[in-house]
């Protein structure tokens, strides 16, 4: 269980380095096992450096973070990882010299059989015959990387995953497989939760619970049922426009009819 407290995060204002802003703002949030959370909302709201926080490449300014009853609020990410939290950036690092194998085996601690990175593999879209013995480098593009460091979150299989933003630079037919993917891990609970940022209608149905995160606080909380109307989207076969970015209005203020 993930327990997030009163958990604050400033850095120097650019206009004012003097002066502080605030990015995450006394948010508190609990995300228990076998849970599968999306967090969305508009542009800037603070998403990916809550996340961050979680994983432990930023520092709060204070509050505190616990993980099944540890305080990790000053753990090292390396600590973190070792308790079981996971994370997948929105623009995951390269590694030149460092091959696909190679990247599968670190990730999950272990010699992995060719059979088990081929499935890992093909979770996420890609065919291990063209991309294992294959350079994490600057070959590859931007979704192919993003692919590959999810296929290394799924090979670790951490307690906690969280996913930021994993449908960006993904073809369509990929995307398929990996919500395929996100709906079989949940399904097979086990006590593994995940933790998904996205602005991606599919991604946000297959929550348990979606969380709204606008200007550092929490907006709204509830199943897609509750929120999915109120985020402006439109039930498939009903006329109207369909949005795939959050409004900028307030969710208050989001009409349900377009």
């Amino acid at each position: 269980m993930l327990e997030i407290k009163d958990l604050v995060f400033e850095v120097e204002s650019a206009e004012d380095p003097h002066q502080k802003k605030r990015i995450i703002d006394h948010l508190s949030l609990t995300i228990e096992d076998d849970r599968f959370t999306v967090i969305t909302g508009p542009n800037g709201g603070g998403k990916s450096t809550l996340a961050k926080l979680v994983m432990g490449i930023e520092k709060p300014t204070s509050g505190s973070i616990l993980f099944d009853g540890h305080d990790v609020t000053d753990m090292p990410i390396t600590e973190r990882a070792r308790l079981g939290i996971g994370y997948g950036f929105q623009q995951p690092a390269r590694f030149k010299g460092m091959t696909v194998k190679k990247l599968l085996d670190i990730a999950a601690g272990k010699k992995l059989p060719m059979l088990a990175c081929n499935e890992y593999l093909a979770k996420v879209g890609l065919c291990s015959a063209s991309y294992l013995t294959r350079e994490v480098d600057k070959s590859l593009s931007g979704g192919e990387v993003k692919r590959i460091e999810i296929a290394t979150i799924l090979a670790r299989d951490p307690k906690l995953a969280i996913y930021d933003e994993p449908e960006a630079g993904i073809d369509l037919w990929s995307f398929d497989r990996l919500t395929e993917t996100f709906r079989d891990i949940h399904e097979a609970k086990g006590g593994r939760s995940i933790v998904i940022i996205s602005h991606q209608e599919r991604i946000i149905q297959l929550a348990d619970e979606i969380v709204v995160l606008r200007g550092g606080v929490i907006d709204a909380v509830g199943t897609p049922e509750q929120i999915v109307p109120e985020l402006g989207f439109v039930a498939k076969g009903v006329p109207g426009c369909r949005l795939t970015e959050p409004t900028e209005l307030h969710i208050t203020e989001i009409p349900t009819t377009c």
